[in-house]
């Protein structure tokens, strides 16, 4: 995986259709989460955005080193995870 010179995965999309792709997942979540409990849905997003990981490493990078993808992908959850927990919008 490339990175840009700020640590952030290089990207082949802008900043503004990145968070429009990113909204259209969270919008999913919430209307979703009408009708299930948000402790499942969010595991069942967390799943479904590992799965789909794997088939990128696998089927499309073509990653040698799946354990240092897995470790990339660890830290880059963390740090957008920690990201979000300092947020006071969230």
């Amino acid at each position: 995986m490339t990175e840009t010179n700020d640590g952030e995965p290089e990207r082949n999309i802008s900043p503004e259709q990145f968070m429009n792709i990113a909204d259209k997942f969270i919008n999913v979540a919430n209307r979703t989460n009408q009708r299930v409990p948000a402790v499942d849905l969010h595991m069942a997003f967390l799943y479904a955005a590992t799965r789909y990981s794997a088939h990128v490493c696998k089927n499309v990078l073509e990653v040698q080193d799946q354990e240092e993808f897995v470790s990339e992908m660890t830290k880059s959850f963390q740090e957008m995870l920690r990201n979000h927990l300092a947020d006071p919008s969230v």
